[in-house]
This record gives structure tokens, sequence and C-alpha cells, in this order.
């Protein structure tokens, strides 16, 4: 029942309606001062009031919120309820697989299937599945769509299904734009509605109570509605489905940065460079794991779009969130996309009633501070492959050349595939002289790069191509060879995308063209984009250079750039060419963007276009001309770079709110394709058992009303020995999936063709491709099969032949052995991935003995069903001589039955005996692990 302790429910008066509200300012008491707090943690806050219910939400977990010590280290765990859920296709596939199982499961125990839905609403964008196959043509984007849906039939038959049978939840359909774009511009509502619990009233009348909204989402940038003040982040899907199914997610109360900023932005600098330049500081700074929060005079200077580019990236400088409050920028931002009056006078009203309004001569307190004056940001690319490596524009050409040594001498070196390993680390650089090498067929616009490798040799391996049309060029170092206006991160700022359509059009006038070898593509975060380009007239110019539209969603910056030129593919895998992309994304990790493409750099969707002019990073935009005009003279950047004056007259004249009421009026319908699909229909899913896409999850098989009584482990052994920092990416299936490999050898079983493979992301609806990709990234290290890496293991129920750990984890469930895995220090770092959780029960593993957890990974673990334990403190397998040969048995678990959780269990593994430490820290996870799980929990909590 809810409990009200600080007597905090109110009633707000917004016009004509009045809506229940709990107040801020009523949880006072001696050493509270809420007026103080940061924004985001005034939103966690209202959240526990809201939701105080006396046993997983208390007066005391108020209070410690309340009086929050800015300088503590992070200890306090508080349960956060998301007022809703967002999802990308890729991520989402499987909750939706989820819950149509528990559908099923609770027919099977004679209860409602019908009551099986997110108890929060859950919206979901489709827009990971698109790839720019098809590009520089008119029927670009067309086909592209086509092609999308022959691949995906079976998956978006199932997602049009749970449109229809799930109550809250809704979904937009692919061609539509791209999820936090989408979440911007129409989904978020700053201050959410919902009626209220009918126990908390009198009488039969209706009431609505308002509240911040906030939200987590099946992807890391979700942080990008931080623009908006929602308070919001990417979580792992297990997290994501048990806040649709009403169960609170369990935190940290965090450290939080506070970031002044002061000033304007100078012309010529872009909110892509000065989002590069947050990047910068804050990682140099380091904020993984805490908030941050925007806040002085110059923020009212930074527009909502601005803000939303910042927000968005994040998680490419390790923040949880990065926030800014709502202000009067936040309100007519609403107003510009379409939002309702009312809608908006609710923000207005709430936020100031709630001391949740931005007053820059205010100083909330933070446990860390820093500062930027926004006139000092410069024009700025990140690269070659990591997001936080920024490089001044002046800089670019010497950077580059410093950055293609190490590249060249170590070309046939297998590069990094670990995101993790990517983020970490560094990147040396050295200077290289310049080559002379033109470009045939073409006006030699830059020269191309030479330098000297250890070995004396000539590193610059000039590769002649003759394109289909006849254009021939010699391809060097360094050419550009994928130019992607793309991602979440720009599409959705006006400001850089009129400024790149203008630069196009300056450029067109002038004569110039792209090179023949850069395959140029126009991913939009929405179709509003399209709209205002043709609007203002230019989408022509676009055309003109090859940036025809090629599709709504994710696309390059996810690795869906589809090949590069045949031809110049070609001459790069044989000349063994570091060759280069320029996108305007987020991520720019080695091997993510094309498997031909060595080097990767992040940069405004105007200087996209110019490096498409220029076609190599061996220039100097500043200084060297991009080409030249119709009369022969010299075009450099300079002279085709649009003044702000031009952009914003652009903006004013071809947006307005009427464009995103039409283009959002009826977004979840879908166009014909959507609309012509074979759906299924009922209650519950008709599963196609010859799908190797979507297929019923296991999860509830067996399962009886009542759970049984947790029991101790007796007679497991270890499937995988670990060391340090394995991760999540480590862990769960991610990239393309091998033909020789376990989920390859599953696919041409059932009749895939190896080319049909797709990748792991696209499966995530099919739990036995999952199960075969855990534990199989191949920079995984398994001391129990020495000398191995990738996802190897020992069969010690046989003779102790290296085996694959699917291969050998069928031997174990059929045996009926429980299995163990032994980990070392933060276990399940990096991104909080469901499948590395659901993977690993699946396998068989009952309990994983670890030297420290991520946080999240951890509670994921419990979420599924395996117990996590840690060494004692200072001990580890190799201190307590463990080599992973031993029988384990676990005792003193049992004690979950009687309504406690023990601090220690345990463990005996063969000689070697030790206590080891319970890491279930709260009363909901302890419900988890004895149910076996969250999902059999909320399932039975229905019953």
């Amino acid at each position: 029942m809810p409990v009200d302790s600080f007597n905090a429910k109110d009633t707000l008066q917004v016009g004509d309606d009045s809506f229940d509200f709990y107040r801020l300012d009523k949880v006072t008491g001696d050493g509270l001062d809420v007026d103080s707090l940061p924004y985001s943690l005034k939103v966690l806050l209202e959240c526990l009031l809201r939701t105080e219910d006396g046993a997983d939400i208390t007066k005391a977990d108020i209070e410690a919120l309340a009086g929050w010590d800015a300088n503590a280290e992070p200890s306090k765990e508080i349960q956060f309820t998301p007022a809703r859920v967002i999802m990308q296709d890729f991520t989402g596939v499987p909750c939706v697989v989820d819950l149509a199982t528990m559908r099923e499961a609770m027919a099977d125990l004679g209860g409602d299937a019908t009551k099986i839905n997110p108890l929060a609403p859950a919206e979901m964008v489709i827009d990971h599945s698109v790839i720019a196959d098809v590009f520089g043509s008119p029927e670009a984007f067309q086909r592209n769509v086509e092609i999308e849906y022959e691949r995906n039939h079976e998956r978006y038959q199932f997602l049009r299904w749970g449109q229809g049978a799930f109550d809250d939840f809704k979904v937009v359909p692919p061609g539509t734009g791209i999820v936090h774009q989408v979440n911007i511009e129409h989904l978020a509502r700053v201050v959410f509605t919902r009626e209220a619990d009918p126990s908390t009233g009198s009488g039969t009348e209706k009431r609505l109570v308002a509240y911040p909204d906030s939200c987590v989402g099946t992807d890391s940038h979700t942080t990008m509605v931080n623009g908006l003040g929602v308070v919001g982040w990417g979580v792992g899907g297990i997290e994501a489905e048990a806040a649709m199914l009403g169960q609170p997610i369990s935190m940290l109360i965090p450290r939080v940065v506070g970031f002044k900023l002061s000033g304007e932005l100078p012309e010529g600098a872009t909110a892509t460079d000065l989002v590069l330049t947050i990047t910068e500081m804050l990682r140099e700074h380091g904020v993984v794991g805490k908030f941050v929060e925007f806040y002085g005079d110059g923020v009212s200077a930074v527009p909502l779009a601005n803000r939303a580019t910042i927000g968005n990236m994040s998680p490419e400088y390790g923040s949880t969130i990065a926030v800014f409050p709502i202000d009067e920028e936040t309100t007519k931002y609403m107003k510009f996309t379409g939002r309702s009056e009312e809608q908006i006078a609710l923000v207005e009203a709430y936020a100031k009633a709630q001391g949740l309004w931005h007053d820059p001569s205010r100083e909330p307190r933070f446990s860390e501070y820093l500062e930027l004056d926004l006139g000092q940001v410069v024009p700025s690319i990140a690269g070659p492959k990591r997001p936080q490596d920024r490089v001044s524009l002046s800089d670019a050409k010497q950077s580059f050349r410093g950055a293609l040594t190490n590249y060249v001498e170590h070309a046939n070196e297998p590069v990094s595939g670990a995101y993790d390993e990517a983020l970490e680390e560094s990147f040396p650089a050295s200077d290289a002289p310049a080559a002379h090498d033109g470009v045939h067929g073409q006006t030699p616009a830059v020269d191309y790069l030479s330098c000297a490798p250890k070995d004396g040799g000539r590193a610059s391996n000039p590769q002649h191509v003759t394109l289909e049309d006849g254009t021939e060029f010699e391809l060097d170092h360094g050419a550009v060879t994928i130019a992607a206006i793309t991602s979440c991160t720009n599409t959705s700022n006006p400001s850089v995308m009129i400024g790149a359509a203008l630069l196009a059009k300056n450029a067109v006038e002038k004569g110039l063209t792209r090179k023949p070898w850069v395959k140029t593509t126009l991913a939009p975060g929405s179709k509003v984009v399209s709209d205002y380009y043709e609007k203002s007239g230019l989408t022509p110019y676009l055309d003109k250079l090859g940036f025809n539209l090629v599709g709504y969603g994710c696309t390059t910056c996810i690795g869906n750039s589809g090949p590069l030129i045949p031809e110049v593919s070609a001459a790069v895998n044989e000349g063994d060419l570091a060759v280069v992309s320029v996108l305007s994304g987020n991520r720019n990790f080695e091997g993510r963007i094309n498997p031909d493409i060595k080097m990767n750099y992040l940069a405004s969707p105007p200087l996209v276009v110019a490096y498409a002019l220029a076609g190599s990073m061996d220039v100097d935009l500043l200084n060297e001309p991009l080409g030249q005009d119709q009369d022969g003279n010299d075009v450099f950047m300079k002279d085709i770079w649009p003044s702000p004056a031009e952009v914003e007259d652009v903006i004013a004249a071809s947006m307005d709110p009427e464009t995103f009421t039409k283009e959002y009026a009826d977004v979840f319908a879908g166009g014909e394709q959507w609309q012509a699909l074979e759906t299924p229909e009922g209650d519950t899913f008709a599963w196609d058992e010859s799908s190797t896409y979507v297929r019923k999850a296991p999860y509830f098989d067996g399962m009886q009303h009542e759970p049984a009584p947790v029991e101790d482990v007796t007679g497991a052994r270890v499937l995988l020995k670990l060391g340090d920092s394995v991760t999540t990416d480590h862990i769960s299936p991610a990239g393309a999936i091998k033909k020789d490999s376990p989920a390859g050898k599953y696919l041409s079983e059932h009749g895939v063709e190896s080319r049909d493979f797709n990748s792991y992301g696209s499966r995530r609806g099919n739990h036995e491709v999952m199960i075969r990709g855990t534990f199989a990234n191949i920079r995984l290290r398994n001391q129990l099969a020495e000398g191995t890496e990738g996802g190897f293991t020992r069969d010690l129920l046989g003779d102790g032949e290296v085996t694959t750990v699917f291969e050998a984890s069928e031997k174990y469930l059929e045996a009926g052995v429980p299995l163990v895995v032994l980990a070392g220090k933060e276990y399940g770092s990096g991104s909080s991935r469901d499948w590395a959780a659901k993977g690993t029960a699946l396998l068989g593993v009952k309990v994983v003995i670890a030297e420290s957890y991520e946080r999240i990974h951890r509670s994921n673990l419990i979420g599924m069903g395996v117990l996590p334990l840690q060494f004692p403190e200072g001990e580890n397998a190799e201190s307590l001589g463990l080599t992973g040969e031993e029988t384990f048995d676990v005792t003193g678990i049992t004690a979950l039955n009687d309504g406690e959780t023990p601090r220690t269990v345990h463990v005996k593994a063969g000689d070697v005996e030790f206590d080891a430490v319970v890491r279930i820290d709260t009363p909901g996870e302890a419900n988890y692990y004895r149910n076996g799980g969250i999902m059999p929990y909320v399932l039975r909590s229905l019953l």
C-alpha cells in the first residue's frame, strides 16, 4: 500500500485542470536540504516520495536522498521506478519475446494471459535494421526499405502482433526515424501524467497524478532525452523488462558533476564541435557511473537541439546521464515541435512548483565541478578510433599523418573488436612526410600521404581503380571511402543539418563534386528533416553530391554502412590500404563502421560534406582547396561555408510546429508495407517452429504455481575460469555470425545460407542462436583452456579435451551437472546487456564467483536465477589455489527459504574450502532469486 510519510501529496491547478502531485518542499527535517539538491536528484527524490511503500522504498530512503552528502562515495542503494520504457528493435525484440512467453505461461498455470502487459508505458522504434546497401540514387531509400523488410520479415510480423496484443505497448514502424530523435520530438512528455492508484484517493472520482517524465531505454543513447530535462539512461533488456513489469530499478545514489556553461558559441563552431569538446573534457575528468548536470548563465545560450546533442553522447564520456534542467528553452522547443498548449502549461507550472525550473543565479550543491566558456570551442573532429580523441580541425591533417603510421606499420595485425578495449586504449602519434600522388581522371585536390615504416619501405601504396562507368583514379592511404550524415547525435539538430545542405548548395553552385571513391549517404533521424529539406529547396543539392536519402534509422554509426563501392573495396583489400570513414555519429571504434575501413572520424554534418568533396583525410580543410570551380579557380571551404545567419534564416522559413504535427500525426500506423504484413492474431503468439529469428523462450518451462525451495549447489563443475575486467561484451553475443561457429552451424542445419546469417543483434529473439554465441567473443581468454582465445573450454566430464563453451555445456546439462564461472575483478563491466545474463543462465551456470562485480550485471544475474558470490576480501582463485578442475559444492544458501539472506555461504572446491560473500544485496533481489528470476517472480505476483 502507498505510504506518504511526509504528507507531501497536494493539488496542482493548471488552467481548468487539477492534478495530484507530491511536493518536494514537504521533505524537511534535520540535515535535509532539498532546495539545494541538483535537478537530477530532485527527480529521483520525487520518485521515491511518490512510490514510498514502507518496504522497498522507505522514509529512510527518502531522507538519505534529501540529505545527500555531495562528497560521499556512492553506497546507499535506492529503488527507482521510471515513468516509461523506450526500446529500439535489436534490444526490444527479446523483451517482447519474453512478454509473449509469459502470456503462455500464465495461461498454462490457469491464469488470464491478458494480464501480462507492460505496467509502465513502453514504446519501441524500429530503427536498427536498415542498412545502406543502395546509395547515391533517387531509388536508394525505397530499395533499402524493401531489402530491410525482406531480411526482417519474421521479426516485423512478431512486433506487429505485439503492437496489437499488448496494452500500453506501441511500435513506431520502420522507415520513420531514429529512436532518440523520435523520443525528443514526439514521445517525451517532460511532465508525465497517469491515472492515480484508486487506493490513494477517495470515492469514485478519477484523478490524474503529475510527475517528472523519466525513462530507461534499451539503447545507451537514451540519454539524448536529457536535453529536454528528462532523466533517463540506457539499461540492459532485463532491467527494461523489469521496469515494463512495474518493478523498480536498483541503483546507488550517484555523485553529480556540475558542469557550468558560460558565453556563446563563436561563428564557425557547431553543436558537434561543442559535444566533442565536452566529451574530451569529461573523459579526462572521469565521470563513469556519475550524473552530469549543466548549469549557469551559458545554459540559456544552448539551444535545445544542441542540448540533445550533448546529452546524446553521455555514453561516450561515460556518465549515466548528462542532463539540462527545464527552462524557457524547453517549453519553446515543445511548442516548436507541436506539443499541446495544455502540456506546455503543465510543464512550466509543475517545474516551477517543484523547484525544477532552472535559475541561473543559483548553484546547486555538486560533488565535482567543471566549467567551459562556449566561446573557446573550435571546429573539431574526433578519431581515428575513439570519440574522446578530439582533434582541432586546424590540426587534423597532421594528426591523421601521425596516426596513419601506426596503421600502415601494423596493417596485417587484426584490429580489436572489443568495445571496452576500444574505449580504454590510447593512440600514439608520430609525424610523417607527405608525398605527391595525383588523382587520375580528377582534378588533384589533395596530396596523398607517404610515410617511412621501420623497415625502410614505402608506405604509400597507390592502387589504380577503374569504376564501372569508366572513371579512373589512384586510391591510397587516407582516402575517404565513406562520408555519412547519420546517427542520432547530429541528425536531430536542424542547425547542423541545414548547415550541411547549404554547404552542399554552395559547393554545387561552384561546380564541385564528391570524389568518385566516396560512398555518400544521408540517413536523417526523422521525416521532419526531409520535410524541411524539401521546403527549403535544398534536397537537389545534396542529391547532386550523392547524399541521397538511404533511410531513416541508425545506419553507418552502428555498422550498417553497407558495402563500399565494389571496385574501391577490391583495391582497398588488394593494397591493404588504411582508408577512412567520416561520419556525423558518436562511435568510431575499430572495425565498427565497415570491415574494409581502418580509420574512422566523427565530424559535424557540414564537415562530412566537405570531406566528401576533398576525398581524403590528408588535407587541411582550413587552408587547402577542396577543388576548382568552373573557371579553374581554387575553392576553399571558407568560400562555401554558410554563416549562422543564413542557417537561421532557412530554419525560420522551412520549419514550424505544423511540420512536426503532420509527420507525427499517425506515427504508429506505418506505411503500406507495415500494414500489409500478415500478422497472427490472438492474445498469445502463434510461434513458427521453422523461424530462425523469433522463438518461444524457455524461461518458464516446467514452472509451478509456487517456487521450489532454494537448494544448495552440489557436484558443480567450472565452465570458465576468467581473469580481471571481463566485460559483458566478452560474454554477450555480438557482431557477425561465423559459418564454423556453433551459431553458424545451427543456422546452416536449419537451411539458412551463410549470406543470410545476418548478425547476433538481429537474431536476439532466438535463444538458440544467442546461447551458442554466449562467451564466444574472439578476445575471451578462458584459463581453463590455456592457449586458446575465443569461446573455448575443456570438457571435464570426459578426457579434458578442448571444445566450444556451448558444446561443453550441452554435455553438462545432459548429465545434470550444474556449472560455475570463476572470475576476477570488475566482472561484467561494460554495457549492461541482457544476454550476458540470459546466455549465462541458459548454458546451465548456477553460480558465478568473482572478486568484484559491475553492479548492473550482478543484478541481471540474479534476475536470471544465477547466484553471484564474491571471494573473501583479498582472496581470488589464484590465491586460493583453484585450477578450475575441481568439483564445487556451495552450501548455506538455503537460508533464503526462511526469509533470510545469508551474508556468506560455504564453498568446497576439491581440497579448498572458503566462505564466499553472497551478493544478493536487497530484499527485492532475494525475492527474485527465490523465484528463479525476475520474470517468474512477476508472473507469480500477477497470478
